[in-house]
């Protein structure tokens, strides 16, 4: 595995450089067993996470009658992640990955069993519930970092990026299934039958960790228990200034790009007066997208800042296009785009930063990552509440997608300088081509003064 700069690692085959060879290629890490394993056990499980989010957000409103009361749910069950998420990252790289995920996974399933068990039995209040999702936070802690870098330990460094997109693409697949399941359950049965198909979904992960063939994982070297293993990941990362950008800008993108239940709800209500009908489907069709980014990257083969960085601008430019929609047909088709350009930003970071990242400190790396794409919520949604009450949700919009475009140019901008490149705008096969050169080349050819 690449140990990132500075390490040899064996080249890659010829092959996959091609063009034919990564139009050929979408699935080609399902071909390693142990990932298919991984990958079929996610496909059930991530069905099971978006049923209970949406049970979970309905019985807390119906215990309570209070939107405050579902915020106070999903700030508990982040709050795990923004408190500890990096000593979650440093256990991570001291342990077994592939047995912290099976307590990991183990520990969600009895807790989405119990919560399944008091509310079919009609005892649930809602500090279980707040339990619940607390105790679901503090597992993930060390759950999301395992799982991020453990990707890397069955495919190896050139599947990467392939295993990296497909998991997306499972996820956003589940997004389209999950919530639909769980409205028909809990109209049908009740939520409690939607917590209890959580809790059982784990048993699909659960087994395929457990069939999987411990020889034919990618051996990393774990990290010696150690003082300053915390503040030595934060130095790594801050020595790196690829990796220091690339998480900045996720950071900008998930707080002020990604606030779509604020935008959408109320574009669907207060703009088009359309009601949820719309809400639903302005979701469904950005899921679409998203899963359509997702494949398209594992079809790319390799991950490249420039990729980024362009996905980034186009996906704050089309966020300005949408705030400025005049009608509801056309802010629909832009929520397509919309989230294939947002997940080509996610999955392309996501796979520059595993990369280019020694595997002794990936776990601290990917903690940090998740840490700040996923702690960016919390903070952005009120920003872009207040803007939205106070100047309109086409205003919030507007400035959500500005933000992230501006932030996607500077640090293009920062990392051209640090790598002491230049913009290159010309032509080639007659297609416009924009990419970075090194600035020696310009000197090279410029004529002598």
């Amino acid at each position: 595995m690449s140990s990132g700069p500075g390490t040899p690692s064996a080249p890659a085959p010829t092959a996959p450089t091609t063009p034919t060879a990564r139009r050929s290629s979408m699935f080609s890490s399902l071909k390693v067993r142990n990932y298919r394993l991984f990958f079929a056990g996610q496909v059930v499980s991530n069905i099971g996470t978006w049923m209970q989010r949406i049970a979970q957000d309905w019985l807390v409103l119906s215990l309570t009658g209070s939107a405050t009361a579902v915020g106070v749910t999903t700030a508990l069950q982040f709050l795990p992640m923004l408190l500890f998420g990096l000593y979650g990252g440093v256990l991570v790289d001291r342990l077994n990955k592939r047995r912290a995920l099976l307590v990991t996974q183990t520990s969600m399933a009895l807790t989405g069993v119990a919560l399944a068990l008091l509310t079919l039995s009609g005892h649930v209040q809602v500090w279980h519930v707040y339990l619940a999702a607390f105790a679901v936070g503090l597992a993930t802690v060390v759950d999301n970092p395992a799982r991020q870098s453990f990707v890397s330990e069955m495919v190896g460094p050139h599947q990467l990026q392939n295993a990296v997109s497909l998991n997306s693409a499972n996820f956003q697949s589940a997004r389209l299934v999950g919530p639909a399941v769980a409205g028909l359950m809990i109209t049908g049965v009740g939520t409690g039958w939607a917590f209890l198909f959580n809790g059982l979904s784990f048993v699909a992960p659960l087994a395929g960790l457990l069939l999987m063939r411990a020889r034919e994982l990618h051996v990393v070297e774990r990290a010696p228990r150690g003082k300053g293993q915390l503040r030595e990941g934060l130095r790594y990362v801050a020595g790196r200034p690829d990796l220091t950008w690339t998480i900045i800008l996720v950071g900008f993108i998930g707080t002020f790009g990604f606030n779509f239940p604020v935008y959408l709800s109320a574009f669907a209500d207060d703009v088009f007066h359309a009601g949820a009908g719309s809400y639903s489907l302005f979701n469904t069709l950005m899921a679409v997208g998203s899963l359509a980014g997702a494949l398209l990257a594992a079809r790319r083969g390799t991950a490249k800042l420039r990729v980024m960085l362009a996905a980034a601008v186009a996906f704050g430019g089309l966020e300005l296009v949408a705030a400025a929609a005049p009608s509801l047909w056309l802010f629909s088709l832009l929520m397509v785009p919309i989230g294939m350009f947002g997940m080509t930003v996610n999955v392309t970071a996501n796979t520059t930063v595993q990369m280019g990242t020694d595997p002794a400190m990936r776990g601290r790396v990917m903690a940090l990552y998740m840490m700040v794409f996923m702690g960016g919520s919390p903070i952005g949604a009120p920003i872009a509440g207040w803007i939205t009450d106070a100047y309109g949700v086409r205003a919030g919009l507007a400035v959500g997608g500005a933000i992230a475009a501006a932030a996607a140019v500077v640090i293009g901008l920062v990392l051209a300088r640090v790598g002491n490149l230049r913009l290159s705008v010309g032509w080639h096969g007659g297609h416009p081509r924009i990419r970075f050169v090194p600035r020696e080349h310009q000197d090279h050819l410029a004529p002598a003064a």
